[in-house]
């Protein structure tokens, strides 16, 4: 098994309850895919064979980890872009045809091949800054065979890159038209032939759903969840993110991952979130593409000491986003999130929100070598700066994907 040994590295782990984990002067040994030591420069070991990268005191980070997109689709919304900057809600655009359901459209046209060749640069961009691992939800098809497409295309995605990504069925993510006044017989579709299938072809890791005005109710909700438990499945949710129906707390309860969005999450949701352990899932892009003005309740999830992530939300509507290094600046100047909190929300707590925790998501002896380098010396120079890439070499299992 090959040994690759990093000296002179400025490393922040991200072990701990908060903070950096941060260690100046410090050495870390890859051996195989994990990671077999890290500790200060005057203590490392000498192995015999191991190749060694002078970091000259240079940041190391984990991998980040994008733990929700949906990267997966057909077309574009620029024409609702320019339709929110003229006055209209998203919740107008839902209403007349535009939204979730534009984009089913043109999923539902477009190949497999197609919808391929469309997310290989949108996953391109977020690899070339240093992601390691990220989920892509389905959820533009709305019928069992277009979200088997979507699945699929993930699943190719993944070999293409020999790249970690969850898939996550999203198929209660929005009604499609056929459907129109029959919500309930869409759940039971859902539950009954949709998830079923996905879950037999081995192209589902969790179950995700989206409750809210213009998607489902916590009942409608909470039965697609309980129906992904029974097939042994995790699951967690889009909730809170227009109005407060309830869905946070509903999907903590049942032990959720995750719920996402929350900028309208209660405090009585929050003691839940915190009682369960589920992840808050902060989506910034979102928040920002939307003009949303209500804030998320920050205090309130770091008072009860609920895991907080970030993730690009990457999607053709609400967050054309492909940057988790943009997610971390906005997060702290909108979110007013520390830097800390911040590359601790892309990578940790990324984790925790995907299950992950035990494999990646800091720098430890026995986790996978998912390992970034950047041209910066101060962890806080990741989310200061917009719109300079520093990510100087990626290692993903041990291997380098981007050499030094």
């Amino acid at each position: 098994m090959s040994q690759t040994l990093f000296i002179n590295a400025t490393v922040a782990s991200m072990q701990g309850a908060s903070g950096y984990g941060l260690r100046e002067q410090a050495a870390l040994l890859v051996d195989g895919d994990k990671i077999a030591w890290v500790g200060d420069m005057n203590a490392r070991p000498a192995p015999l064979d191991a190749e060694v990268v002078d970091c000259r005191r240079r940041l190391l980070t984990p991998g980040l980890i994008d733990c929700h997109t949906h990267l997966v689709y057909g077309g574009d919304r620029a024409d609702e872009f320019e339709r929110r900057l003229e006055g209209a809600s998203y919740a107008e655009i839902a209403a007349s045809g535009g939204g979730i359901v534009a984009t089913v459209n043109a999923t539902r046209a477009a190949s497999e091949a197609q919808l391929f060749a469309e997310a290989l640069p949108r996953v391109r961009a977020l690899l070339a800054e240093g992601v390691t691992t990220l989920e892509i939800k389905s959820g533009y098809g709305l019928d069992s065979d277009s979200e088997i497409k979507m699945l699929r295309v993930a699943a190719k995605l993944a070999d293409e890159f020999r790249l970690r990504i969850q898939k996550t069925f999203l198929g209660a993510h929005a009604l499609p038209p056929e459907y129109a006044g029959r919500s309930d017989d869409y759940i039971t579709l859902v539950c009954e032939e949709m998830l079923p299938r996905a879950q037999r072809e081995g192209l589902v890791d969790a179950v995700d759903v989206f409750i809210e005005s213009i998607a489902f109710d916590p009942l409608q909700g909470e039965k697609v969840l309980a129906c992904a438990q029974d097939l042994g499945l995790p699951v967690k949710a889009h909730a809170e993110q227009l109005s407060d129906l309830g869905g946070a707390a509903m999907a903590a309860r049942r032990g959720a991952l995750s719920v996402d969005h929350l900028e309208y999450l209660s405090a009585a949701a929050v003691d839940e979130l915190a009682a369960s352990g589920t992840v808050a899932v902060l989506l910034p892009g979102a928040y920002y593409v939307l003009r949303e003005t209500q804030l998320p309740p920050i205090a309130a999830l770091r008072a009860r000491q609920v895991p907080i992530a970030l993730a690009s939300d990457a999607n053709p509507g609400s967050s054309p986003v492909h940057s988790l290094l943009l997610i971390m600046n906005l997060a702290c100047t909108l979110f007013r999130l520390t830097p800390a909190e911040a590359l601790r929300g892309v990578t940790l707590n990324a984790a925790r929100a995907l299950g992950l925790e035990r494999d990646i998501g800091s720098l430890e002896t026995g986790k996978q070598a998912d390992i970034v380098m950047w041209d910066v010396t101060r962890p806080a120079m990741l989310s200061y700066r917009l719109g300079l890439n520093p990510c100087a070499a990626v290692m993903q299992a041990g291997q380098w994907r981007m050499p030094a």
